[in-house]
């Protein structure tokens, strides 16, 4: 069950990178939605989404085995969740303003690549979308 999870992850996290591919080149090329600024708003929020659910799953799977292994294990593998380490200091919220996830340090280099590319597709996907839409607005 494990191998058909983590190759529908990687599969979603594939097409989220291809989706966010396409749209970046969109915005270069001054084709599609990046003409309209509604749409252009709209269409990156939906590539930002994708892309957080996609690396959300991944990142899920990844530590310590995914979350019933992570339950089980006596410490963390690969992220250190402020809850596993700290349960007193632990808040309920968590936000999605910064370009990579947030609340915790990666400890593997597989975990540090990951968060590596997440965050440049999302800090390349917030300028360039930004920058359009500013654009297309004047």
């Amino acid at each position: 069950m494990r191998r058909i999870a983590v190759s529908i992850v990687v599969v979603l996290v594939a097409a989220a990178l291809w989706a966010t591919a396409l749209f970046v080149y969109d915005l270069i090329r001054r084709r599609g939605v990046s003409q309209d600024a509604t749409k252009l708003l709209a269409s990156g929020a939906l590539v930002w989404l994708g892309n957080n659910l996609a690396f959300g799953m991944l990142y899920w799977l990844m530590d310590s085995g995914g979350p019933i292994a992570r339950s089980r294990a006596a410490t963390p593998v690969d992220f250190p969740f402020t809850q596993q380490m700290s349960p007193e200091l632990a808040s309920r919220l968590h936000d999605a303003t910064a370009f990579s996830p947030t609340d915790l340090m990666p400890l593997t280099l597989r975990a540090k690549y990951v968060m590596v590319v997440q965050s440049t597709v999302a800090l390349a996907l917030f300028a360039l979308v930004v920058v359009r839409a500013v654009n297309a607005l004047t």
